[in-house]
């Protein structure tokens, strides 16, 4: 069976993470994708080792199913070899600072000059504009998308989430825009130019804040928890900030995520009254509606709390669930990579590695029919330069030449 993206070749010149994850989904999806490193390699084969001398966990997660080749971007010969790189490639995709392509000598009217089918993809920090010029990393994306002021408890600081929705977030916004630029391609013939700037994904992905910020010059938001409310929308602890109220309450164990996360629909209260021994809520008027308890929405979760904390959370989930209320229990990071169904599902894989014996990983959520992913393991430093460079016409003397040069 073939997949989605067989036969497109990807010119992959990302570093540490927004660009790798969206590189390592095109791989995924079954494009022959060629990591370009220098010599030394990307930066985080080195960063956050758990072992000496072998790849960092870092690395492997985020280059799954690539091939790497090096090459000295600086060097006359190393420009040649790149063009022809641009040449054979439906994609290249890079993730350097503002500017830096450009200053190798390789704008994108250069670009498409050498190939007019490319599809040219680039994450950067900021659009046009003051902050062009900016770094941006994860949790500065975070900082200047609306997560962090929207993130915290009321009366505590601004907080950055656990999930990496500036550099990740941002790196699947850009697999969308190079899927679309791919496909309008086969309508125009004609490569384009891809952009996506990590503070307008994490915006994107911020947008009922902004919702809720407009609705603030109407009136307090009432679904929310806080006492006050200013001109600002607040941080409001594990508020959903949604239609309906949710809220992580304790259950037994008393361990850090000894604790679940219940949605209260209209439906749902009354099944829910009578599982924590008070059936006559449902019917008095002070709790019987939503708009009854959304002036003590601490109250009721308080009252549930009294009954979770008697049973372990995934009890609770299995109670709750059985009367349709929504509800997910908070899984730490060792129960996830412990979980037999996320294992099953693929979700969560175990890689064979040369040097590391194996390691695990995210699985691909992304599952298509007629496209099964099978995650292979990262490429070692220049793995696949004779093979690649073989086929440009490079022979092994020269190889060896060019290696020990610094060109490769």
């Amino acid at each position: 069976m073939g997949k989605a993206l067989e036969g497109v070749r990807v010119l992959d010149m990302t570093h540490v993470q927004s660009g790798p994850s969206c590189t390592q989904i095109l791989a995924w999806l079954g494009a022959d994708v060629v990591k370009l490193e220098s010599p030394t390699g990307d930066i985080t084969r080195q960063q956050l080792r758990d072992l000496p001398d072998v790849d960092s966990l870092y690395f492997t997660m985020l280059n799954c199913n690539k091939r790497s080749v090096t090459l000295n971007m600086k060097s006359d010969r190393g420009k040649e070899i790149f063009t022809e790189l641009v040449k054979q490639s439906d994609i290249l995709v890079e993730n350097f600072g503002p500017g830096a392509v450009d200053r190798m000598g390789f704008t994108w009217e250069v670009l498409k000059d050498i190939n007019p089918g490319l599809i040219f993809a680039s994450i950067k920090g900021f659009g046009a504009g003051k902050y062009e010029n900016c770094k941006a990393y994860e949790v500065v994306a975070q900082a200047m998308g609306g997560s962090m002021s929207t993130t915290g408890f009321e009366d505590g600081p601004p907080m950055a989430t656990g999930a990496q929705i500036g550099d990740s977030g941002t790196g699947m916004h850009l697999v969308a825009g190079i899927l679309a630029a791919l496909y309008q391609r086969t309508m125009t013939g004609r490569g384009q130019r891809v952009t996506v700037a990590m503070q307008e994904a994490v915006l994107n992905l911020a947008r009922v804040k902004l919702r809720d910020q407009q609705r603030l010059a109407h009136g307090p938001l009432n679904e929310y928890p806080n006492a006050d409310f200013g001109d600002e929308e607040p941080r409001s602890g594990n508020a959903s900030g949604g239609g309906q109220p949710g809220w992580a309450i304790k259950c037994a164990g008393g361990g850090a995520n000894d604790y679940i996360y219940v949605i209260v629909q209209p439906p749902g209260w009354a099944p829910i009254a009578n599982l924590i021994g008070k059936p006559e809520l449902a019917e008095d008027p002070d709790w019987a509606t939503p708009a009854a308890r959304l002036d003590k929405l601490d109250k009721m979760f308080a009252l549930i709390e009294q009954w979770t904390e008697q049973h372990t959370k995934f009890e609770v989930m299995d109670k709750l669930n059985a009367l349709n209320v929504p509800c997910g229990p908070i899984m730490s990071t060792a129960e996830l990579i412990a979980d037999e169904t996320l294992a099953d599902l693929g979700a969560v894989v175990e890689v064979k590695h040369p040097q590391r014996g194996s390691f695990k990983t995210v699985g691909c959520p992304i599952k298509l029919s007629d496209s099964p992913v099978e995650v292979q393991t990262s490429p070692g430093l220049g793995e696949h330069n004779s093979v690649i460079y073989g086929a440009l016409g490079i022979e092994t003397a020269e190889l060896s030449e060019l290696k020990a040069a610094g060109v490769i």
